[in-house]
């Protein structure tokens, strides 16, 4: 394992995340880079329910890759479901953007080549299930280039961009983050492994 990667990897082992975030490890694409890491993560509110639920991944190809403008990429995702009546608001995919982007900013995170997608899906039901509510699924995908190894704060700005779309406040400053939980309410697929990051 190349050196650098293996810090990546600590960095991420060593990050704590506010205590709604739940994350487990899973198995990262072997296609793209020669090195990789992934995670599935969920944002569950006090109570219990499931707000939002994402993926946040790590390619590390020691080559580089023309379009990374580097070594490393950071490829996340994000989905949640909002109101019905936002679904209209022609700015919806904007603000969703700029999470992202005052997320970086806000962590002092330095990255290049960031880019992405917003996709939202208004599911409206008919017949037998025309009683079912309408809903608005949001989807945000982000992806950038890390300057330096230190990938911990990358994964913490994730962590904040699920739960800005779940809907959970900041939290104030002054306020620890608590660890990470792999259990508890949480519920990773069948097959994953607990945020344990690498080998």
């Amino acid at each position: 394992m190349p050196a650098p990667f293996a810090a990546a990897l600590a960095s991420l082992r060593e990050r704590r995340l506010r205590g709604e975030v739940h994350l487990a490890e899973i198995p990262g694409p072997t296609r793209v880079a020669p090195y990789s890491v992934a995670l599935e993560g969920e944002v569950a509110e006090p109570g219990g329910q499931e707000v939002a639920t994402g993926r946040f991944v790590v390619l590390h190809d020691p080559d580089g890759q023309e379009t990374w403008q580097g070594t490393f990429r950071v490829v996340t995702l994000v989905r949640a479901s909002l109101e019905p009546e936002l679904a209209a608001d022609p700015l919806l995919a904007d603000v969703a953007w700029t999470w992202v982007t005052e997320s970086l900013a806000a962590a002092g995170v330095d990255a290049l080549a960031i880019g992405g997608t917003v996709t939202r899906v208004l599911s409206q039901s008919f017949g037998a299930l025309d009683a079912t509510p309408d809903a608005v699924d949001l989807e945000i995908r982000a992806s950038w280039t890390p300057t330096d190894t230190d990938l911990g704060v990358h994964l913490a700005v994730w962590g904040d961009l699920m739960a800005t779309a779940g809907g959970l406040p900041p939290l104030p400053d002054g306020v620890a983050s608590l660890a990470a939980r792999s259990g508890g309410r949480g519920h990773p697929r069948p097959g994953s492994r607990p945020h344990t990051v690498g080998p």
